[in-house]
């Protein structure tokens, strides 16, 4: 019914809304996400129960780590391979690396002892500024990728060449690394707005520049394009979105969107926005959860704005928007209740709309809450109650309103 009072721009209007498929994501939690100086490395327990559930969600690889940072990262990606090959997780893996035999060679050590296929993702700044600061030149530049890719490609395991910075690089120094990446064998690119400068036109702009080139090389076939963004101007999730209306073939997230700064795109997030677009995509009845593990493994508490799953998403104590979910409510519309101030219908994902009492309430405010909890409604509670909260500078706790309820 919710569709025939709902006109939506974005889908109705003039401009063509853009065709999005679901695509091949890969997960970056457990690598990017732990690289955030605010993010404790969880367990690897907890690690195994993330593991599991992004595993539910139709999520195409994980990162397992970055081998080369020392013997427990060595340990924990070899945990993980063990896991997903014993309990036959449906999920590719791959690992970090530097364009260096010190990075490449634990992945090979792993994948051998494991006998698990690890996807060899190996870095190198690209860009002029990180050059300049590196003091490298292209000829070293082209000599680290093909000496990278080749070792990857020996050992017959998937390999990524990954340009750092590629969103702030210069098209010539990008034909010159990609095409010797290719011509080693490389199954991927992976394009990185690493610093998060990117803006959607500029993504689409340079997904479409590499398809264009894989397509002159006669390598479209084969290699595969991916895109990593960062969330440093706040448009991680637009860019990726962008990143897939261009054709990209798979793009990269954390959940929480944690990561180096301000963060990555949220895998999350993403998996929200497809559904929304209407994409045919697996359910994401564990997203929840695995919010909450990442959260609580992690040592990072979810934003109480947090889009979808922060404590505010669904919660309001603003009177005129309160008294319009509560008259729904009444109706027994309880879809009309989840639409009409929300973007984002909260039983999508095991929530729902939530009414407080705070200085911007009214008294509906006050009798919904009461009435949910099944307390007396009377004008003498609603009014000390009422008094109350315009007092305040906050919006009552439960346990405030809860006293003063049965006073």
């Amino acid at each position: 019914m919710t569709d025939d009072v709902i006109y939506d721009w974005s889908g109705n209007s003039v401009a063509e809304a853009p065709k999005l498929r679901f695509p091949n994501i890969h997960d970056e939690t457990l690598r990017d996400g732990m690289q955030s100086p605010s993010v404790t490395d969880p367990s690897i327990e907890r690690k195994f129960e993330i593991a599991r559930l992004i595993a539910t969600m139709g999520i195409y690889s994980i990162s397992i780590g970055l081998p080369g940072a020392g013997q427990r990262a060595v340990d924990d990606a070899t945990a993980l391979a063990e896991l997903v090959r014993d309990e036959k997780l449906p999920l590719a893996l791959g690992a970090a690396c530097r364009t260096h035999p010190n990075d490449i060679n634990p992945i090979i050590d792993i994948s051998q002892k494991t006998g698990m296929p690890i996807e060899v993702m190996a870095f190198l700044g690209s860009s002029p500024i990180r050059m300049m600061a590196e003091k490298w030149d292209e000829d070293r530049l082209e000599k680290l990728t093909r000496e990278a890719v080749r070792m990857g490609v020996k050992e017959s395991l998937p390999t990524s060449f990954v340009t750092e910075d590629t969103v702030r690089s210069s098209p010539d120094t990008l034909r010159r690394l990609f095409t010797a990446a290719v011509e080693e064998g490389a199954d991927r690119l992976i394009l990185c707005d690493t610093v998060g400068a990117a803006a959607p036109h500029g993504v689409k702009a340079l997904v479409s520049w590499t398809l264009k080139l894989l397509e002159e090389l006669g390598a479209r076939d084969r290699v595969r394009v991916d895109f990593h963004g960062h969330n440093d101007r706040s448009m991680a999730l637009a860019n990726t979105m962008a990143a897939i209306e261009a054709g990209c073939d798979r793009v990269h997230g954390t959940m929480l969107g944690i990561g180096e700064r301000v963060g990555n795109t949220s895998t999350d997030q993403l998996l929200v926005n497809l559904k929304l677009h209407g994409v045919d995509m697996p359910a994401l009845d564990a997203l929840a959860e695995v919010i909450e593990l990442v959260s609580d493994g992690g040592d990072w508490p979810i934003p109480w704005n947090y889009p979808v799953f922060g404590r505010d998403a669904f919660r309001t104590a603003t009177g005129v928007h309160a008294a319009a979910v509560i008259k729904a409510l009444k109706m027994g519309d309880t879809d009309l209740a989840d639409r009409i101030y929300s973007g984002v219908p909260a039983s999508w994902f095991g929530r729902k709309q939530e009414i407080g009492v705070g200085p911007m309430s009214g008294t509906s405010n006050v009798r919904w809450w009461l009435h949910e909890r099944g307390l007396p409604e009377d004008e003498e509670t609603v009014q000390r109650i009422f008094a109350k909260a315009k007092g305040a500078k906050e919006s009552l706790t439960d346990d405030e309103l809860h006293a003063l309820a049965v006073q």
